[in-house]
């Protein structure tokens, strides 16, 4: 693909591994912000040549999910000036799929996130937890 055939919004494929991290660490705390539950990231990039992240979350309704894409999609615009290059099921809101090239962002309903067990799939990847950060912790920080 030349330079001229890429997406406007497309990735540069030379990210390094602590940017491709913190890019996936946004769209992890963009979706806590949206209360999205259960946010797994998992570090792919030695068993998967499309991503070097993937980052699955919960949405409990279908307004959720869109909310939690929405908020994703405004975190990573504002702090990384990056655009998906893919947005999938958007429009059924039971799931959705964000795809910024170096973090892929998965955001379903909990029976689809049963149905597609994405964490067993990919179960020999890196698996990194992400906690939300407790007000207290939040207040000390600030102080």
């Amino acid at each position: 693909m030349t330079l001229e055939n890429r997406h406007p919004n497309s990735i540069p494929s030379h990210q390094t591994e602590e940017e491709s991290l913190a890019l996936a660490w946004a769209i992890a705390e963009a979706g806590d912000d949206r209360k999205a539950e259960n946010i797994v990231l998992l570090g792919v990039e030695e068993v998967c040549y499309l991503t070097d992240y993937f980052v699955i979350m919960t949405g409990y309704s279908t307004t959720q999910v869109r909310a939690i894409g929405t908020a994703i999609q405004n975190k990573l615009e504002a702090d990384f000036q990056r655009s998906p290059q893919r947005v999938e099921g958007k429009s059924e809101g039971t799931w959705m799929l964000l795809d910024y090239g170096d973090a892929i962002a998965h955001i379903l309903l909990p029976e689809e996130r049963d149905f597609y067990n994405l964490e067993a799939f990919w179960g020999h990847a890196q698996r990194i937890e992400f906690h939300s950060p407790s007000p207290a912790s939040s207040q000390i920080i600030r102080e």
